[in-house]
């Protein structure tokens, strides 16, 4: 195998930087934190655990300063998909649709799909063709920037991505798209439209829920979290296994080699980390020393 000059000189600054001590990060008195290191079981390095929420007013995404040296450790930051890839935007855009030429006019009455299209047309200004092939768990998720009091969305990954370029870190993922879509995929889509026109007929009292889940995020309280997503009207607790612990393990197989090879900043929903199924609990039962640390 060939290699230029460049991507030889580019292997040294890798190995140059790989070389760097760690900054040592300030552990927790509690297990209320979103941010752990792990440690322990052959590592020569920390890797670090963060708990995300997917959607926020932009300006209540702050960062604490031992995320910001975390991410300074770490060699590379994986979230659950390749943010940063440009091509993950046209993918998305195919991956979107339900399979097998489905539309959501098979899966209502004529009466519901009628308020389904009002919906989209009056409270979000879209038109509703453009959502005929979706699959309704997405369209749920478009719900969301409805229930908040704010104009300016983001998300924490997408606000983190920002410190992880400024420390030219690369971003990383541990799933791709067609796993994503695929996750969804197994779901019935009859279920999914159930949900996506309770969330609609339910949008005061989901305004309510969201403002809920935002401050046990805030809380940073893993049992809280825990708790909060477990419950019924969130309705994934009898797709658990699909949407959080299967990804999970999966994970975990991941993290196993990626962590021998370089230290890593692991940033997913929160509600990955939670429960005797979670990524805590997973990479303890692995041999792992996990920890939290101080995320203020």
């Amino acid at each position: 195998m060939k290699y230029s000059l460049v991507s030889f000189c580019l292997a040294l600054s890798f190995t140059t930087f790989a070389q760097q001590k760690q900054v040592p990060l300030l552990v927790n008195k509690d297990q209320n934190s979103l941010l752990w290191e792990v440690s322990g079981n052959g590592l020569t390095k920390s890797t670090y655990l963060f708990g995300t929420f997917h959607l926020m007013c932009k300006n209540e995404i702050s960062f604490s300063s031992q995320l910001k040296t975390a991410v300074q450790n770490a060699n590379s930051i994986y979230l659950e998909l390749d943010m940063d890839d440009p091509k993950m935007m046209m993918s998305g855009l195919m991956m979107m649709n339900m399979k097998n030429g489905k539309k959501l006019s098979d899966l209502y009455t004529a009466a519901e799909y009628a308020k389904l299209q009002r919906f989209f047309k009056d409270s979000l200004n879209m038109p509703f063709t453009f959502f005929e092939s979706m699959k309704p768990f997405l369209l749920v998720a478009m719900l969301y920037p409805k229930m908040m009091p704010c104009k300016t969305v983001s998300g924490v990954e997408e606000e983190l991505m920002k410190i992880a370029k400024l420390n030219k870190k690369e971003i990383k993922g541990l799933e791709t798209l067609q796993q994503q879509a695929a996750v969804f995929d197994s779901i019935p889509y009859k279920e999914q439209a159930k949900e996506l026109l309770k969330s609609i007929d339910s949008m005061k009292a989901g305004k309510k829920e969201f403002e809920n889940m935002l401050a046990v995020y805030k809380s940073q309280k893993l049992s809280a979290i825990e708790a909060l997503f477990s419950k019924n009207e969130f309705g994934m607790q009898e797709h658990e296994d699909i949407l959080l612990y299967n990804r999970n393990k999966n994970w975990v197989k991941q993290l196993k080699v990626i962590m021998q090879a370089e230290p890593v900043l692991v940033a997913v929903g929160a509600a990955h980390l939670v429960g005797n199924k979670g990524l805590i609990a997973l990479l303890k039962k692995e041999g792992y020393k996990v920890r939290p640390l101080i995320n203020k």
